[in-house]
């Protein structure tokens, strides 16, 4: 489960970064819009005949289920002060009606997570950052 300074965090974002593996192990990093409902990460596309064309949907449709994504940003460059959330989880290909309208989506199941950077988020003493194992 994530803390409430990391869902009011990834409810303000828009953009994510998903990395997927192929059959043949090439890994793909893209960069996506994402909808998160406090469990899930949503991935689709304005255009579904494009969607069924990325190397995000084929490699999860083919069969390589696990994916990272990370959602992050910067609240101050003076001072130094970046932000974010990454994600280990899994993937699969569900239809649903979504931010994009009715269509196939990636959900992401969350396995592992880490948060930095965010106000209110209790970090043990000498660690940079919240790790946190979802069941």
């Amino acid at each position: 489960m994530f803390s409430k300074p990391e869902v009011d965090y990834l409810k303000t974002q828009h953009l994510a970064r998903i990395a997927t593996v192929s059959s043949k192990g090439q890994p793909d990093v893209a960069t996506v819009a994402f909808e998160f409902d406090d469990k899930y990460f949503w991935v689709g596309s304005h255009n579904q005949e494009f969607f069924h064309r990325t190397r995000k949907h084929l490699n999860v449709k083919g069969g390589n289920k696990l994916v990272a994504l990370t959602i992050d940003d910067m609240e101050s460059i003076t001072p130094w002060k970046p932000r974010g959330v990454k994600v280990y989880g899994t993937a699969e290909v569900i239809e649903r009606n979504g931010q994009f309208g009715p269509g196939k989506y990636l959900r992401i199941t969350p396995r592992i997570s880490w948060a930095w950077g965010m106000k209110g988020l209790a970090v043990k003493e000498g660690e940079l950052r919240l790790k946190t194992v979802h069941d």
